[in-house]
């Protein structure tokens, strides 16, 4: 294995997947004879799917390749990443994106508090819980001086739970697709 610390031994190449709170360094060398890094700059821009958190990583030039460094990854939103590699002409600030592609920044296990879960995977427990409760407090909206508060019905809550036990059910069969295993089927026979 080689220090990952080390910049002569950067990966080539983008990484698939980012521990949020981890150094991640990786370089680029085929762009540097149609762009050489005197002339140009290399800049990564990512966005979580469906979110505006953003960040973008403008790599070092060197004379045959483009690092690029990300020293600080504490406060990237553990999620799925749509980037784009961007190509700048530095005369002019000119931009073209050269390539996109997808990260999935993963969470911490060191911070204390993390949980795992997926949104729908939470969203299915937060629910349930809510359902528990919902004998015990069962007003649906109330007034006090002026302000009021509406409660999710029972209907619209077991809609909720449902929409999001469809998606963790997408989640997990995609996941379980990636990692080569099969999903539960039924199998009907007559006899």
């Amino acid at each position: 294995m080689s220090n990952l610390f080390d910049a002569t031994d950067a990966p080539e190449g983008e990484p698939l997947q980012i521990v949020a709170g981890d150094f991640v360094q990786w370089k680029v060398s085929n762009l540097v004879d149609d762009y050489p890094t005197d002339s140009y700059t290399l800049i990564y821009t990512a966005r979580i799917s469906g979110a505006r958190d953003e960040f973008q990583i403008t790599a070092t030039g060197e004379t045959s390749h483009y690092l690029i460094t990300a020293s600080s990854t504490s406060g990237y939103t553990p999620g799925n990443y749509d980037w784009q590699q961007e190509i700048v002409r530095n005369s002019d600030s000119a931009r073209i994106v050269l390539k996109r592609g997808t990260w999935k920044v993963l969470p911490d296990l060191d911070n204390a508090g993390t949980d795992l879960r997926s949104h729908a995977a939470l969203m299915v427990s937060k629910i349930e819980s809510i359902l528990v409760g919902k004998a015990d407090s069962d007003v649906s909206s109330y007034s006090i001086k002026g302000r009021s508060l509406s409660k999710m019905s029972f209907q619209e809550l077991i809609e909720a739970r449902d929409y999001y036990r469809a998606e963790y059910q997408k989640e997990k069969s995609a996941e379980d697709a990636k990692n080569g295993r099969k999903g539960v089927s039924t199998i009907q026979v007559r006899f």
